[in-house]
């Protein structure tokens, strides 16, 4: 849904930027031809958009095991700095018009052409951002409070067109406000955009959820950490089971935990589960952002329980630094063993 938004975004900005330059030239108005080849920054930031969009939807491959996600971000960035560059201008625009203040004249023509574009705007502000915040889309949202800075530059227009008759820096006051608000809304948006491209916490909504389902499994959570990674989200859980359960049954109830998890919280893309009490890991990468990715990670967890379960050594424990292997015992966790050259805790082969 997401990228058709992006897609007609690109259409409508496109229609708006040659409506404006038509209606300039036909009013003789530079101000609002201006206004139109402007437009052509947002029909930019769109594309930025719907690239970014478009890639990040790509399934995992061995380059990017938790996909391409952060395109998105990456995009949703780029149009950040589109807005920033915006608000910049319009204060340093209302900057001069203070100093020297002109009243603004605008045709029918003209006038028609600027409240069209503010109502189309508007209506794709209202979709973009709707859309944005429902699909955890950075790039989507950005674009949306890019569409809404034009609608409030045309009210601007429109207010100070009415307010300067009385007050004759009225006009450059509003393009002042509004800059400022515009490079306010553009550091909001450029934080959640280094969050997810730092990996913070997905948060406590999700983790909430998490929680809440691990309780109604009577699944006690040892440990919780999640990954924002753009519109997706990472879950590593450690879990506690009673120890008398055999391993087979307990790497039942963390499949069980692991299909309501993916099934049951929406941008829950990635989960990673460790029994503590029984040594065995697992994690899953969900179908839809890459089989071939889930098929490892399963065929991994086969491997542990086997290991676990006393029906053969499951492989090698290695050293990540120096390549030093031995053969792993069952029942002794790798990270409970030591490199004899670097001093490290092996690893799981």
């Amino acid at each position: 849904m997401k990228e058709k938004i992006a897609a007609i975004s690109i259409g409508v900005n496109l229609l708006l930027a040659g409506a404006k330059i038509a209606a300039g030239v036909f009013s003789r108005s530079a101000a609002v031809a201006a206004e139109g080849a402007h437009s052509f920054v947002d029909v930019f930031a769109s594309a930025v958009g719907y690239w970014g969009i478009k890639i990040s939807q790509k399934p995992a491959d061995k380059k990017h095991p938790y996909g391409y996600y952060k395109f998105e971000v990456l995009a949703g960035a780029a149009i950040t700095l589109i807005l920033l560059a915006t608000g910049a201008g319009i204060v340093w625009e209302a900057i001069q018009k203070l100093s020297a203040p002109q009243k603004a004249e605008i045709g029918y023509w003209a006038f028609a052409a600027m409240f069209f574009s503010a109502a189309a705007n508007e209506i794709m502000a209202r979709i973009k951002i709707h859309f944005g915040k429902k699909e955890n889309s950075i790039s989507l949202l950005s674009d949306g409070v890019h569409s809404r800075v034009d609608v409030f530059a045309s009210l601007g227009v429109f207010a100070g067109l009415f307010l300067v008759e009385y007050w004759i820096y009225a006009d450059a006051v509003l393009a002042l406000l509004i800059g400022v608000y515009i490079i306010k809304e553009s550091f909001s948006l450029g934080k959640e955009a280094a969050d997810s491209l730092l990996d913070v916490s997905a948060g406590r909504e999700i983790e909430g959820k998490i929680a809440d389902l691990a309780k109604e499994m009577n699944v006690d959570i040892d440990s919780l950490t999640t990954q924002k990674k753009g519109a997706a989200a990472a879950a590593n859980l450690v879990i506690n089971l009673p120890k008398d359960l055999k391993v087979e049954a307990a790497a039942g109830i963390a499949e069980e935990l692991r299909k309501k998890l993916t099934g049951k919280i929406k941008n829950l893309a990635f989960v990673a589960i460790q029994i503590k009490s029984h040594q065995i890991e697992t994690g899953f990468y969900k179908s839809a952002f890459g089989k071939g990715m889930g098929w490892r990670q399963a065929g991994r967890f086969k491997k542990d329980i086997e290991g676990a379960a006393g029906f053969g050594p499951a492989g090698e424990c290695f050293c990540q630094k120096c390549g030093y292997e031995i053969a792993h015992e069952r029942g002794i966790p790798c990270s409970n063993l030591n490199c004899p050259d670097c001093k490290i805790n092996l690893q799981r082969k």
